[in-house]
């Protein structure tokens, strides 16, 4: 079933192109027709392309990986800010730094000098350095803030990039490729579908076109996290129920076990018991040779012949 229907589309001017003069040829299998010097998308394709790239954001969502949106444009910069807000998805609106992703170790540090100023901050310890310190590293924070905040959060390499214009984004798509990250992206007629993986054919320039397109995915985003999280909830709530029947049957063989002890136990006690009574009722003198002597010095010494 499609996420968004071909009105929504419609009406939110998602078929309209550039001129045609501006056109990419390799955008030609999107393309409807021409209408005023005007290339119109089809939207029929688009709706098909959109659901790829939504069933695809959504299994990446339910891994538990990040996605990065990237949106430097006027018209979508408040759309991507606002649409991620309860997906702790990392986004790109202000101005694309150079090696975000192939140099992504040198970023990660200046994101954690961001944080400890931001420490500094909040501990008071920017209180005790000088006005000019202090003027000077308010700045550098605020900068840093500007142009990383987004990404704070970001602790790894994402595991695809979303973007808005692959025209003006191109060093982003340039180093997703280098590392081959798969790319997301809304492709207007002037640009080149084969530079990305999952090519959306849409009109990139207006917001209402980027709004139900980027609500679209969005929303695909929050189905894979809801589903991660029941997922991990069925496994712990089988987890508690497996660990009791795992004591009973310990608990079985635990007494099995004593049980078998104490009968050896009072094999073992019967068997001595036996062995002494044995003893004590056999005779003492059972030599032949101590009986003899016994015998012959119960009948006194023998008498000797005497002389006449």
């Amino acid at each position: 079933m499609a996420r968004t229907s071909f009105e929504n589309l419609l009406e939110a001017g998602a078929h309209f192109g550039h001129l045609k003069r501006k056109w990419n040829p390799n955008i030609a299998p999107y393309v409807f027709g021409e209408k005023n010097g005007i290339h119109i998308i089809d939207l029929n394709k688009t709706i098909i392309k959109l659901d790829e790239a939504a069933n695809a954001m959504k299994q990446i969502a339910k891994s538990g990986r990040t996605i990065l949106f990237v949106a430097t444009k006027k018209q979508a910069k408040k759309i991507i800010q606002d649409g991620l807000k309860d997906t702790n998805m990392p986004s790109v609106t202000e101005r694309w730094t150079g090696g975000m992703l192939t140099n992504f170790a040198t970023i990660r540090r200046s994101v954690r000098k961001m944080s400890d100023m931001n420490k500094m901050a909040t501990d008071g310890t920017l209180d005790t350095l000088s006005k000019k310190e202090k003027l000077q590293l308010s700045r550098q924070r605020q900068k840093l803030e500007h142009h990383l905040g987004s990404i704070a959060g970001m602790t790894r390499l994402p595991a695809a990039i979303f973007v808005v214009d692959i025209s003006k984004e191109h060093i982003a798509i340039a180093e997703a490729h280098k590392l081959n990250i798969p790319t997301f992206a809304i492709v207007d007629t002037n640009s080149d579908p084969n530079r990305v993986d999952f090519a959306i054919p849409a009109n990139d320039d207006s917001s209402t076109s980027i709004k139900i397109i980027v609500d679209t995915l969005v929303g695909a985003i929050r189905e894979g996290i809801e589903e991660r999280k029941e997922a991990q909830l069925a496994n712990k709530t089988s987890d508690k129920k497996e660990e009791p029947m795992v004591d009973e049957k310990e608990e079985e063989v635990m007494t099995e076990t004593s049980s078998h002890e104490n009968d050896g136990e009072i094999a073992e006690e019967d068997e001595t018991a036996e062995i002494t009574e044995e003893r004590q009722e056999k005779p003492k003198g059972n030599n032949p040779k101590a009986a003899g002597s016994n015998n012959f010095r119960k009948g006194g010494p023998s008498k000797r012949p005497t002389r006449k």
